[in-house]
């Protein structure tokens, strides 16, 4: 997996009173709610299980949406993780 990096000054981090974690977790709340991320890409950028995140959604109170792109997303997971045997 390729990764993309965003430089954040940490005093930009302790004014906002947010860890790194925080902040992917609500850029993963904000392009979930906007429809640009999926729940599985988005939980994924969060670092969370999908429990987790639908758990995070709903403290948030962000309505969960699921479409034939999360399907097939779901799916394509879902034959990963029997290739890994996990």
């Amino acid at each position: 997996m390729t990764l993309a990096h965003i430089e954040i000054p940490i005093d930009v981090l302790d004014s906002a009173r947010l860890s790194v974690q925080e902040v992917k977790q609500d850029l993963a709340l904000t392009l979930y709610a906007q429809r640009r991320l999926s729940i599985g890409k988005a939980r994924e950028l969060a670092g969370l299980s999908l429990w987790e995140f639908r758990q995070l959604l709903g403290s948030r109170r962000i309505p969960p949406h699921y479409d034939e792109l999360d399907l097939a997303e779901d799916l394509v997971a879902l034959s990963e993780l029997r290739q890994t045997g996990s």
